[in-house]
């Protein structure tokens, strides 16, 4: 397996990109696979020109831009702050980092599999459905051909705190962002607490592409658009919590800054998945079921994006009263065409979690997990969210014992810090933005 700047990935990458976005590549990928299979550089160099000259044809379906403004302009305009029931706040933001933290490590070490991969995976470990951390294997089963690296090490019964992940590493960079730069953070500065921070090696796919072009000098937006075919992964999605932490009530002013942070490693969907899921945090917050945070996160993308019509694909399942197994079977059926960490396949299951979970944190995370795919960033998000409905209490103590509550961090400065420090100083952050919009 090569690096993901490497071209014998980039460029198979570039035509499967451009392939889920409505430009007539299958030959060309093809052709790029071969020439990757073979180390043929020079033609993956011919190739990578020829997608560059791609135009899409007429009749694209989808109207998705990257651009702020024209993004803006693309949304209805936005309902007034929802009021917030102060009392509960610091409960609920401890549940939010502790569900994320917690549910992170339930998906860690069968991240990259398919649905029916997890499902062999976990019925040979007797949690079908899942119960838990997952256990490690001395040998897998027929069917499964490996986990994630990450699997010795954030299994069942070895770790004694959070293991680290980039899931959780960005929404605690994510953190000192807005300790040290308030509600005006902007762009430029998310880059450079990303070269101060966060080490190269710890950035994955679109993040790695953009600090790469970061350190070459370029600048948003292009620093998402230059040699990055992972510009609509899920990347920025997994970003943009902490936006919604802050700004409980208010989706759109979450979904503001995480624009600004989507767009220096991400375009058009990558962006909306952002934008989506700090809204969706941010109406947790002061709702107590999923569909109308879900709801309200839909009305900050724009509706004629494939995320918008994914995410009310899901919804619609749900009012028409369709089962659980039914929607991941749509997932599977209407978004399996796309990479398994793209963000419209990934966020529709997210949205499933939530709206099937019945309110139990671990059939929640279960279900994201069990639908295979970037099942340790889909089941953050999912906890997240879920801590944000119900409280910290909502997740089960004998999942955080194993943890001791701590968190291992990349982010320089923060490792081996303490849920409920974050919680706390997430919750500050949010009374100084509030006192900042009454003063």
């Amino acid at each position: 397996m090569h690096d993901v700047l490497d071209p014998r990935d980039l460029v198979p990458d570039e035509a499967e990109q451009l392939l889920s976005s409505g430009y007539a590549a299958e030959e060309l990928l093809e052709a790029a696979r071969r020439a990757a299979a073979a180390d043929d550089l020079a033609e993956l160099a011919s190739i990578a020109a020829a997608l560059a000259g791609l135009r899409r044809p007429a009749g694209w379906d989808f109207d998705e831009p990257s651009d702020a403004e024209a993004i803006w302009a693309a949304l209805a305009p936005p309902q007034p702050a929802r009021p917030v029931a102060e009392e509960e706040l610091p409960g609920r933001l401890a549940g939010a980092w502790l569900g994320r933290c917690v549910a992170n490590t339930m998906g860690k070490p069968v991240e990259g599999l398919t649905r029916d991969e997890v499902g062999v995976y976990l019925r040979a470990v007797g949690q079908w459905p899942q119960t838990g951390f997952i256990p490690l294997l001395d040998e897998l089963p027929a069917g499964v051909s490996h986990l994630h690296e990450s699997a010795p090490f954030a299994a069942a019964g070895r770790f004694d705190a959070v293991p680290r992940d980039d899931d959780l590493d960005w929404t605690i960079l994510g953190l000192h962002l807005l300790e040290t730069y308030g509600r005006g953070l902007t762009t430029e500065d998310i880059g450079h607490e990303w070269l101060d921070r966060m080490p190269f090696t710890q950035t994955f796919t679109a993040e790695r592409a953009a600090y790469r072009n970061l350190i070459r000098g370029l600048r948003a937006p292009e620093t998402a658009t230059h040699d990055n075919p992972y510009r609509e992964w899920i990347g920025a999605l997994i970003r943009t919590d902490i936006y919604g932490y802050v700004q409980p009530g208010d989706p759109r002013a979450a979904a503001g800054m995480a624009l600004t942070d989507a767009v220096l490693s991400h375009t058009a969907n990558g962006i909306y998945g952002a934008m989506w899921s700090a809204a969706l945090v941010a109406e947790a917050l002061v709702s107590t079921e999923p569909v109308g945070a879900l709801r309200a996160a839909l009305t900050v993308v724009p509706p004629r994006s494939r995320l918008h019509v994914s995410q009310a694909g899901v919804l619609r399942l749900f009012e028409e009263g369709a089962t659980a197994e039914a929607a991941q079977q749509w997932i599977d059926e209407e978004l399996g065409d796309y990479n398994w960490v793209h963000t419209v396949n990934n966020a529709a299951i997210i949205a499933a979690a939530l709206l099937w979970g019945e309110g139990d944190f671990v059939r929640t995370v279960a279900l994201a997990v069990g639908a295979g795919r970037d099942t340790d960033s889909t089941a953050a998000t999912v906890g997240s969210v879920f801590g944000a409905l119900h409280g910290s209490d909502a997740i089960p103590a004998r999942l955080v014992e194993p943890t001791g509550g701590v968190v291992r961090s990349a982010v320089r400065g923060f490792d081996r810090i303490n849920v409920t420090e974050l919680a706390a100083r997430t919750n500050a952050v949010r009374v100084a933005f509030e006192q900042e919009v009454h003063a």
